[in-house]
């Protein structure tokens, strides 16, 4: 079954694509700047000789922190990958433009089913580095000392 949308539609999809699309790489850049403190943080801790158990725990939580932003960041780019089916007309799903809050919370899961969501994002090899880089020679220098 073919679906086609109206002009209204369609100009409501490809708008609320190119709102999505742009805070979809406000989310990238957000997270390169959550990895470049951490870069900054382990640098600054290893100049002025800190506790290292601090300064793993800083970082562990700048993970988190960037875990946290690639979970929202994945939820926009799912509702893109819809919004660009439905623009191909690939999908014979009625869905309205604008949509994203009301199928996120129609699909969430509770707060197990968030924090899953959050330790899966962290633990992907691109957000785990540097982070994971970091704390282990954090550590490593708090052994050396």
């Amino acid at each position: 079954m073919e679906h086609h949308l109206s002009g209204e539609g369609l100009a409501g999809l490809a708008q609320e694509w190119v709102a999505l699309q742009s805070h979809h790489e406000q989310y990238e850049q957000s997270a390169l700047l959550i990895k470049l403190a951490g870069v900054v943080l382990a640098a600054a801790g290893w100049v002025m000789v800190v506790n290292v158990w601090g300064l793993a725990m800083l970082l562990a939580i700048l993970w988190l922190q960037e875990g946290i932003y690639r979970t929202s960041q994945s939820r926009l780019g799912e509702r893109l990958l819809k919004v660009e089916q439905l623009l191909k007309g690939d999908s014979s799903n009625s869905a309205e433009a604008f949509q994203l809050h009301s199928e996120w919370l129609a699909g969430r899961a509770g707060l197990t089913g968030l924090l899953a969501e959050y330790a899966g994002s962290a633990v992907r090899p691109t957000v785990a580095f540097p982070h994971v880089v970091l704390i282990v020679l954090a550590l490593a220098a708090g052994v050396m000392r």
